[in-house]
């Protein structure tokens, strides 16, 4: 057992270690290349983490149900009808946002176990689940409205203020712009939140039995049982905590954006799914990092500011590197693994 232990923590670590490394080599690259548009300045980097927020707490979750060999594909939607939930309620049947807050949560706890219930214990393929998952969410998305809804500060002033809530870092870390303004560096609460469920998830992977659970469960279901694990409530565990980290997550994305549609967070399972890849989650479980999951992130959100930063490439190129990542670190995993079993 401890020595299985050491193989998962050692390819954690070596896939860790180079996702960190390519975070740092792509925002160095662009702090060379843009340093006169203003890349160089903490705020830049701070605005990563705004806009990522609430993937960062999907990407968490998504995390969690890789590490047992599963996928979820319905978080997009998840966060689409939360969003719109959030939105209606607070402006057209004027709920406590409190109230809404907790609401979408309750519904991301039942939409799990509905998933987790099917996957664990009925056995079904995962991906057959969390598609039916995605039709019906974005279906319900459709049906709570079929219009963008937008929240306002006299819908709700209490979510507009969580929105517009600055967290100032020290000033010395700003920059004075043209006008002889220093420019101090700030962060949203939504950040807050997303590094505290990084660092709890974190702290529960590494930890907690549930945590190692996950990973033996993900390594080989047949040991997990002889152990003793409980695997079907195992991957039920797995799937509820994904969805009540997407709910999170889709507070966080309505916090942001301030608003909801139908056609929103479209996509944004993918987004999660290959932040998790990136940062050296295997698709065959076992193997897993929510730490590597963060900074796969903070590459994509990289791309995409570079990109933008740039203004000349089309929007497409981020995602035409981000597949490009993708197929990379799946190959890498696809080696270690061949290395693994030569190994053995």
């Amino acid at each position: 057992m401890k020595t299985l232990q050491r193989k998962q923590m050692n390819s954690n670590t070596l896939l860790l270690v180079i996702t960190i490394i390519l975070f740092v080599v792509l925002y160095a690259a662009g702090c060379v290349a843009y340093a006169g548009r203003g890349f160089t300045h903490v705020q830049t980097f701070l605005n990563i983490l705004i806009n990522n927020a609430g993937l960062i707490c999907v990407a968490c979750g998504m995390t969690c149900v890789m590490l047992t060999g599963g996928i979820d594909i319905s978080v997009g939607s998840l966060i689409a009808m939360d969003c719109m939930l959030l939105s209606v309620g607070m402006s057209q049947w004027g709920m406590n946002a409190v109230v809404m807050c907790l609401l979408v949560l309750v519904i991301g706890v039942a939409f799990g176990l509905v998933q987790g219930f099917l996957v664990g214990y009925l056995e079904i393929q995962p991906f057959i689940i969390s598609m039916a998952g995605m039709f019906f969410a974005r279906g319900m998305t459709a049906v709570i409205c079929t219009e963008q809804v937008s929240i306002t500060e006299a819908d709700s002033p209490m979510f507009y203020s969580w929105a517009n809530a600055r967290i100032n870092l020290p000033a010395f870390l700003g920059y004075t712009n043209n006008k002889g303004v220093v420019q101090v560096p700030y962060v949203r609460v939504g950040v807050i939140v997303a590094l505290i469920v990084v660092i709890a998830i974190f702290l529960m992977l590494r930890y907690t039995k549930f945590g190692r659970s996950l990973y033996a469960v993900g390594g080989s279901e047949q040991s997990a049982a002889m152990m003793g694990l409980n695997v079907k409530m195992t991957k039920m565990k797995a799937y509820v905590l994904s969805s009540f980290l997407c709910s999170i997550g889709g507070i966080c994305y309505c916090l942001n954006t301030m608003s909801g549609s139908v056609q929103q967070a479209t996509g944004l399972e993918m987004d999660a799914i290959a932040s998790s890849v990136i940062g050296g989650t295997l698709l065959t479980g076992g193997v897993g990092n929510v730490i590597g999951s963060f900074f796969g992130v903070l590459i994509n959100g990289t791309i995409s500011s570079i990109v933008q930063t740039n203004g000349r490439l089309a929007s497409s190129w981020p995602n035409i590197l981000t597949a490009a990542l993708l197929c990379f670190f799946i190959v890498l995993q696809s080696v270690f693994a061949l290395i693994k079993a030569r190994k053995k």
